[in-house]
Formats: C-alpha cells, structure tokens, sequence
C-alpha cells in the first residue's frame, strides 16, 4: 500500500470504517507485563499454525508472502485488495527510529466504529496517558527492534467492566530491511458498545516468536 498512489485506494475502504479519536483512549490501561517480558516461543511457522481466526491467519499469511525473501514485508508490499475484507480488524502504526515514536497510521478494528473523528496520525503519547505510553511504547518497540511477532488468545478488552475475550496479532513492518513500524489485528466476537467510557487494552498470556 503506497503512500503515493496506491493511499487513495486505503482511502477508498477507510471510509467504511471509522477511526476512534485519541479521547476514547485516554483512559485505557494496558495489563500484564508479560507482555514485554516473556521469551519468544518459536518461529514465524509456529505463529501462523497457532492461529485461530480464520481472518487472522489470512492478513499473517499475506503478511508473509509480502515479505517475499526478505525478514518483514513493507507498508507498501501489503496489497489493499487482500487486506480490504478484513479492514475491520486491523490497526497499524509508523515508527520512526530518530525519534523513537509511534505514529497512528491506520486503525479499522471495530472497537473503533463510530467513535468519531480519526486519530490517524496522532502520536501513540497522545492517545494515551503517561502511564499508559510507557506501556503500549515498550510493547511495540519489542515488535520493532527483535524483530518478533505477538501473538495471544483470551480477554483482549475491558469495557465499563465487561470482558471481551478474542485473539489479537502484531508483526513488524520495514523499509529497506530497517523496521518503521507495525501492523496488527484483533478479532473477537461481542461489539463494543460506543457510549463505553473505559476501555482497557489488555494484553495477557502474550507468546513471542523471532524472526
């Protein structure tokens, strides 16, 4: 998906789905550091035979034949074609290494439907508290500097108090062999209710496997 050309068509199925504003954000948590911590379980074999969402298997799948010969794929190796119908479960974002930032760069996952205005392009610091950063910060940064795959089935949300369990992947993305970012999805079952005012992103039982 080229930031050139290519874009308009990623702008094309964006409309479908829109993107939640930092706010709904703000007071998310992020549990488990095992998440950052745990030592990787195996391959990128191991990872995709693991998977349970038949979607998921197939952004990991495209995922992995974008990357052809080499370690990651690029963000403009994805084809929006393959990713179109599963728009709805994938959230992306753009690292860049001078700064040591992550960028919002996409995210279609239905948690985020009809949350309002996009935070495409907001800096992860700001859709999140400070606590909260360090956190989501340390847990991406794993993605891009292993590089690894994350991988975890069981409770992915807390809404209001209410458990949404599901599967969630991550998998890095590069340019020129030098990770700039992340590409991930969630796929669960119950639909968030948008009048929800807290939303915890819960990480838990989180298996790593290197590239």
């Amino acid at each position: 998906m080229r930031d050139g050309a290519e874009s308009a068509a990623l702008r094309v199925m964006l409309n479908a789905h829109y993107i939640c504003s930092a706010d709904k954000f703000l007071t998310a948590a992020i549990s488990d550091t095992a998440m950052l911590t745990s030592d990787a379980v195996g391959d990128f074999a191991s990872f995709t035979a693991g998977i349970k969402s038949p979607a998921l298997r197939a952004i990991a799948q495209h995922w992995n034949q974008a990357r052809k010969q080499e370690q990651m794929p690029s963000w403009s190796d994805l084809s929006p074609a393959v990713i179109a119908p599963h728009l709805g479960l994938i959230w992306a974002f753009r690292y860049d290494r001078s700064k040591g930032e992550f960028t919002a760069r996409l995210a279609g996952n239905r948690m985020m439907v009809a949350c309002g205005k996009s935070f495409r392009g907001t800096p992860l610091r700001d859709l999140h508290s400070p606590a909260v950063f360090q956190h989501a910060q340390a847990g991406l940064m794993r993605v891009v500097s292993e590089p690894a795959c994350g991988r975890s089935n069981g409770p992915l949300f807390r809404a209001d108090g209410k458990l949404t369990n599901g599967e969630r992947i991550v998998m890095p993305l590069a340019t020129d062999g030098e990770p700039d970012g992340a590409i991930g999805a969630s796929d669960y079952k119950r639909s968030f209710v948008t009048a929800a005012r807290d939303i915890e992103l819960i990480f838990d039982a989180v298996e790593w496997f290197m590239l």
